[in-house]
């Protein structure tokens, strides 16, 4: 999908030169089209071998039964083994103790800053824990001229900042089996309660409107800190200008105490063979090839894409740039989201109660009651189908 469908034709002679016998076919298809694309082909039996799936969409095709099973190609694979991968990266693929992707690329979010103005306000390094965030975004909004300005852009078009608040906190999101909404817990309550003072004490803007470009508004000092993802490396590197190239800097997530950086969201692309592929042999052995570590640093300086496999992290590429340090860290500390078809749903839902709860229209504990209830609904047909069972 993507950019990936484009550029993985690349890797592909090489692989052909060591299998003269296997010709690699490669279907590129957009993003916005290939769920539907993906059903369509499993309602005709006309799947592909192997694709590249997002993370979150492994469980519904598992739910179809569409994926095989991993667990026999990987126990006699040579090349790919589990303990080579982020664990938190590998676990997105598992269910039910079986392994049904192989991790390709890996994704996840954390801080970008302006370490000039954290300097201003006192902090020679990043907060680590949700104390020292706090503080130094109420000592940035005390910085002269800032009054118009804020210490963190946390956008309520997206859903993902609250839900790593909330995992960092412990919540599971849902509960009884992944059978009912658990936002009104104690454990989301806590995460969603203390990025909510950020708006109410004026420490983020409100909404999206007043962010037209978020590389204008780092550079202005609009906003000091961001959660964002890897591809933003290079989007800084381009679109800041020169004066501030040694401004800014990345560092894991903060976490609510001390011990560890902050989870983050386990994020990211696998490889997933279908079970009704007739060259599955042939299939696992190019599952294998992308997996190789020198392909994954190739795939790297091809499209950006941060590798899953970690071996491939010790080259220069990596160990000499000091704002992606921040992400093996953070990539070391990654919990998956609920493993359910229902997920992308039920984000989306995240994101509009969050959206409400910024402009304070109503109390928290109401909000997050409201936000369970309608992810209790969109759970409804998931406790039928376990009632049969």
């Amino acid at each position: 999908m993507g950019a990936e469908g484009e550029h993985v034709q690349k890797l592909v002679p090489e692989f052909e030169r060591r299998h003269p016998e296997i010709a690699v076919k490669i279907q590129g298809i957009p993003w916005t089209a290939a769920h539907e694309k993906l059903l369509t082909a499993y309602a005709g039996n006309s799947l592909p071998d192997i694709c590249q799936l997002g993370n979150t969409w492994i469980p519904e095709f598992n739910l179809l039964e569409a994926l095989e099973d991993l667990e026999p190609w990987l126990a006699r694979s040579g090349a790919i083994k589990k303990e080579d991968y982020f664990p938190g990266i590998w676990e997105t693929n598992v269910i039910a103790n079986s392994a049904f992707g192989v991790p390709w690329y890996v994704d996840t979010r954390l801080l970008f800053y302006r370490k000039d103005v954290l300097a201003k306000a006192g902090y020679a390094h990043a907060p680590r824990t949700w104390g020292e965030w706090y503080e130094v975004s109420q000592k940035i909004k005390q910085l002269p001229g800032n009054k118009e300005k804020y210490a963190l852009l946390l956008p309520t078009n997206e859903w993902v900042p609250f839900v790593l608040i909330g995992l960092q906190t412990g919540s599971l999101l849902l509960k009884e089996d992944n059978r009912y909404g658990d936002f009104s817990g104690p454990r989301f309550a806590r995460g969603f309660e203390f990025l909510m003072k950020f708006y109410r004490e004026q420490l983020a803007p409100v909404g999206v409107t007043q962010v037209t470009n978020i590389y204008q508004g780092l550079t202005e000092g609009f906003f000091v800190m961001y959660l964002t993802g890897p591809w933003n490396i290079g989007e800084f590197k381009k679109r800041l200008p020169p004066e501030m190239q040694d401004k800014w800097m990345t560092a894991p997530m903060p976490g609510p105490d001390a011990n560890t950086p902050g989870v983050s969201l386990a994020g990211g692309s696998s490889l997933v063979l279908f079970k009704n592929s007739r060259k599955k042999e042939a299939a696992w052995k190019f599952i294998e090839y992308l997996s190789e570590a020198e392909r994954q640093l190739e795939f790297y300086h091809i499209t950006g894409d941060l590798p899953a496999v970690r071996a491939a992290w010790n080259d220069t590429a990596f160990t000499h740039n000091v704002y992606i340090k921040a992400f093996y860290e953070q990539l070391e500390h990654v919990v998956p989201t609920p493993k359910i078809p229902e997920w992308e749903q039920i984000a989306q839902k995240v994101q509009q109660y969050a959206e409400i709860a910024s402009v304070q229209q109503k109390s928290i504990p109401e909000v997050l009651a409201a936000l369970d209830r309608e992810v209790d609904l969109i759970l409804e047909k998931r406790r039928w189908m376990r009632e049969q069972k």
